[in-house]
Formats: C-alpha cells, structure tokens, sequence
C-alpha cells in the first residue's frame, strides 16, 4: 500500500509558480497553460499535456485522509512489518545485489534504507498507485494547501512529457503525484533521477535498478552521511533523565553512554558522533539512539511514525533483532490526541496542525508540559497528562 498522507519535500527543478489557487478550475488550467509558455516551453507541447487534466475530487479526500498516522509507533510498525516483509525484503538485497553495492559505493547509503522505503511506498514495486499523475498534481495545484509545492510539480510534469518520460493520460502513480518504485515527484526525477539499468531511459515505475539508483542518489542530495549510522536500539537506566529525550537534543554517543545508555545489540558508535534519545512511545516502550542520517529521512518524509518505522525496518533488513516492545503505557486516541493539541496551543505551545498525529511539535509542548507538572517528562502523551491538564 502506498502511504500516500505523506508531504515530500522535494529538490523542485522549476521556478515557483504562483497561479490564483481555488476558484474555477478551468480558469486555473489556463492559468498554468500561460506559466508554462512564459517559462519558455512550446505550445504545442502545452496543448498537448494540458488536453486530458481532469479535477480528480479522490486526491483531495486523500489529502484530507491520514489517519494512520495517528497510530502509535508499535501498532504502527507491527503493521507494515511482517515476517513475509522481512524476508521479501532480504530476497530482494539478495536479487539486486549489485544494484546496492553501487548504491553504497556511489552515494554511500545503505541497502537497509533504501529496501525499507521501497517496501513502505510501493510493496517492492507492486502496489504504485492508479491515480492519474497530472490530474493529481493540477488537482492538488488548484487546492489551496499547498499550491507553492504542487504547482511548480506541474511543470516539471510538463518537462518529463517533453523528454517522453509520461504519458499525460496514461501515466498513473500515488495520489499526490508521485511515480514509480519508490515514489518520487517529478522534480525530484529531473533532478536525480537515474539509469541504474544502463538501457539509455530512466523508467521509473518498471525498472527496480533505475529507481533504486535515483532513490540512492536523492538521499545523498539530501545529505546523507556515508558510513554513518541513523539508528541503533539502546537500554536506559530506570533513573534516566527523560526530560533529556527527543529529537530537539542532542549529545555526543560517549555523553549517552556515560549517561546509562547500552547497545541491545552489538556495540555503539564512534563516541563522538551526535546523537538524540527517541522515545516513540515513552519510557516504557523501545528506545533509540536517533543519529544525524536521521533527520534526512524526515527531509524525504515528514511522519515521524512513518520515519522511526522506516528506519527501525532498515536496521531490520541490516541484521539487527527485533526491539523491545516494554509495556508502554495507555496512549491516547486521535480525537484525545486533537484535544491534548488543542489545550497545549491554548497553553501558547507550537503544535502545528490540529490533527491528532503525535509529531515532533506536539512531543516537545508534551515534554514541556509534563515538566512543569512534575510528571516523567518523556514526551508520551496519557491520560494522566490529559487530566492535569
């Protein structure tokens, strides 16, 4: 399944765009018909692109429609990571051999990390999406959220026609206009975007080499670390200082360890290298040491359950044994999570949208709050915190 509710952020290879969002969608369509001649592409060829787009009222609902991000981290992660995952996903490593080596060699990322999204996106290539791309990108243009991401997508839709690279009418992928195996923007295409095949095209949605190789080469534009970690499972003294938990603090891995924190598996990194405590779902439940590779992953992808998932399964696919599940303690609904949010913004907390999805915003107002409660300050939203407030 594509988990599409995502926002990317994409390296856009087209200047913004700033046509009238909302209003008539045709008188939207000529709108972005007029941009893309200012900007120097032939008429003909915008005519043509522009000929079949359709307002497509599905990938508004979608948009509207991410609910699984609600889910806390281990109901989360048990669901897209089955045993049969796991070993598809291995079998994979293992068919694509060389593939990966060139991927570590050239860009320095990972086999883990690159399985893991290409699982977590399209189901190894199985499941890419049936929505038409240009009629999600001008759909999602025209909606007034965030027409400065899309719009600019338009015209980089305009620019893969051009090079033949989609059919207009035929071409489909996930509803926010993504294609292919690993689901990349159009942009994002143009610019790393790549022939991991050696067959002269990049094919984005039938050949995994091509799309690994521009996943690989997307990463590292987005400043993946070679040879450096991105995430390890630890132990954590019952003394521990949760209040020094979270994304937003960092310490060195030598500081961690001088603190209580301990490999569950293997041994730690480089003592110097930076790192964050991750909690996903409080002092109860798994604990990891969150490293600067990390934050890149947010840079593909901004869930923060869909990002801990995504790196947990690639330490998975690396080697490394099942986490601790622990005993978390009860969490909170998405309608109490929408009400916490609401009562730590009345509070003057920055928790971003209203939306019932725990992200890093609503963690650190948690953290705050529980502080200044005097509760164990681990980021965990529960019902205790709910009536303290």
């Amino acid at each position: 399944m594509r988990l599409a509710a995502l926002v990317l952020i994409c390296t856009l290879a087209s200047p913004a765009v700033s046509a009238p969002c909302g209003g008539d969608f045709g008188e939207f369509v000529v709108a972005m018909k007029a941009e893309a001649a200012a900007q120097g592409h032939p008429q003909d060829r915008i005519d043509a692109f522009f000929a079949s787009v359709r307002q497509d009222p599905r990938v508004l609902k979608a948009d509207r429609s991410q609910s699984v991000f609600q889910k806390p981290f281990l109901e989360f992660s048990q669901a897209l990571i089955s045993k049969s995952r796991l070993q598809t996903g291995l079998a994979k490593g293992k068919e694509y051999d060389a593939v990966f080596d060139a991927a570590m060699s050239d860009y320095g990322v990972p086999r883990g990390i690159l399985l893991a999204f290409w699982a977590f996106e399209t189901d190894f290539g199985q499941v890419q999406g049936d929505f038409n791309t240009v009629n999600a990108l001008v759909t999602l243009g025209h909606d007034c959220r965030r027409p400065e991401l899309f719009q600019p997508q338009i015209l980089a839709a305009l620019t893969l026609y051009e090079r033949g690279m989609i059919n207009p009418a035929k071409t489909t992928g996930a509803w926010a206009g993504e294609i292919g195996m690993v689901q990349m923007l159009p942009a994002d295409i143009i610019a790393d975007g790549m022939d991991g095949d050696g067959d002269g095209r990049i094919t984005l949605k039938t050949s995994a080499p091509d799309a690994l190789l521009s996943a690989a080469r997307k990463l590292a534009a987005l400043g993946w670390a070679p040879g450096q970690p991105w995430l390890q499972e630890v132990t954590l003294p019952d003394d521990f200082d949760w209040a020094l938990t979270g994304l937003d603090k960092r310490l060195s891995v030598a500081d961690w360890a001088r603190l209580g924190a301990a490999p569950r598996d293997g041994s730690l990194p480089a003592g110097s290298l930076p790192a964050s405590v991750l909690l996903p779902q409080g002092r109860g439940g798994p604990a990891f040491l969150a490293f600067p590779n990390l934050s890149v992953l947010f840079s593909w992808n901004k869930s923060m359950v869909y990002v801990t998932t995504a790196a947990y399964f690639a330490t998975r696919l690396e080697g490394a044994p099942p986490y601790a599940a622990g005993d978390p303690g009860p969490g909170l609904s998405g309608k109490e999570m929408q009400r916490l949010q609401e009562k730590l913004a009345a509070r003057g907390h920055d928790v971003g949208k209203i939306d019932g999805i725990l992200g890093q915003l609503t963690r650190a107002a948690v953290q705050k709050e529980q502080q200044r409660l005097g509760l164990p300050a681990d980021a965990w939203p529960t019902p205790d915190l709910m009536a303290a407030l």
